[in-house]
């Protein structure tokens, strides 16, 4: 029988479909399933319950595609923080300011698919874009593009961790291309140290304390004593990521590629705007991104947070009247009331 095709050409078709980085995994179970239940028994998941389903299909792809053998992964770079000399403030994560990144690999990873198809037309092929129950950081990590650092992103030491991921499920045996041994972090802790509210431990993230897991997951509340940390962010979080080393501005990550179709899309968002959007302004306003994740209601409640934040800074007193008629309205749902209380209760430090 003949052995496993080349990884080369696969590889090679990722990278001309714009791909920043590729790379084959045999499929198999996930070397961090231990991690996974552990992880999720002690309820660091938070309030993403859909962790908890499918999580045999988690940890191991094969129940993903019958007689699958081999994951093809893809990495795409998106514009970090600051790339074009522009910081925001009320802040969103850089990933989620160009065009929403599950259409925009999911169609290039189905032309590869397509294509591949036609040559081997007895083989099956399944395109995954983070939505699909797959540990897509694990296989990347086997396939080589990078290793897990101890904020729990994949990290490539030469380019960083500003990536995204997916993947390919075949029936074709192809040969995997070599991983990584080399630990990232060592001894540094500075993303374990930059986290507003100590959501990180060494190779592990609480769902229950991560700002991007509360404001885009987080369908509740926020617990008012996590507000402070959550500071200007409206939607998701970046300070792991900045704070890591591997992602300072070198010769090498200023000119190492991205994908154009992550520039920032949108203008600023007024916080005072998002306050008192319609769901019709909601639409328009994050349109085509991966902003859309977060409902109405969310983005309300986390730009009463944010409100919070520039009265405690003694800025933006025009918020202060607004925060108030949220607050006392009736007709506002209790997470936009009580949210809108805590940033009055917050801001009154400034006065």
């Amino acid at each position: 029988m003949p052995g496993p095709l080349d990884p080369a050409p696969f590889v090679d078709a990722c990278r001309a479909a714009g791909f920043a980085a590729a790379g084959i995994a045999r499929c198999e179970p996930a070397g961090r399933s231990d991690s996974l239940r552990a992880w999720l028994d002690a309820g660091q998941h938070g309030t993403m319950r859909w962790m908890e389903r499918h999580v045999e299909e988690r940890i191991d792809p094969r129940r993903l595609l019958a007689g699958s053998r081999s994951i093809i992964c893809v990495a795409d770079r998106y514009h970090p923080p600051g790339r074009n000399g522009v910081e925001h403030d009320p802040a969103v994560a850089a990933y989620a300011r160009g065009r929403d990144y599950h259409r925009e690999m999911k169609q290039r990873l189905h032309v590869l698919c397509d294509a591949w198809a036609a040559q081997w037309p007895d083989e099956s092929f399944r395109a995954c874009v983070d939505t699909a129950p797959i540990l897509e950081r694990a296989h990347a990590e086997s396939a080589g593009i990078g290793r897990v650092g101890k904020n729990t992103m994949l990290i490539d030491p030469g380019l960083g961790s500003w990536m995204l991921l997916g993947e390919v499920l075949t029936t074709m045996e192809i040969r995997a291309t070599p991983g990584t041994s080399t630990d990232p972090c060592g001894t540094c802790t500075k993303c374990i140290d930059a986290c507003p509210t100590g959501a990180l431990r060494p190779w592990s993230v609480d769902a229950n304390r991560c700002i991007a897991a509360l404001t885009i997951e987080q369908r509740e509340a926020i617990p008012a004593e996590l507000h402070a940390g959550i500071g200007a962010w409206l939607f998701g979080c970046d300070e792991c990521q900045t704070a890591c080393p591997h992602n300072a501005l070198t010769s090498a990550t200023s000119e190492a590629k991205v994908n154009d179709a992550y520039a920032p899309r949108h203008g600023d968002l007024d916080v005072a705007r998002v306050l008192e959007w319609t769901q019709d302004e909601r639409v328009d306003a994050i349109a085509g991104t991966a902003m859309t994740r977060a409902t109405l209601d969310m983005w309300r409640r986390n730009a009463c947070i944010v409100a919070g934040t520039y009265l405690a800074r003694g800025q933006r007193a025009d918020l202060r009247d607004r925060l108030r008629d949220l607050a006392a309205d009736p007709s506002e749902p209790d997470m936009i009331r009580t949210t809108a209380a805590a940033a009055l209760a917050r801001g009154s430090i400034a006065m």
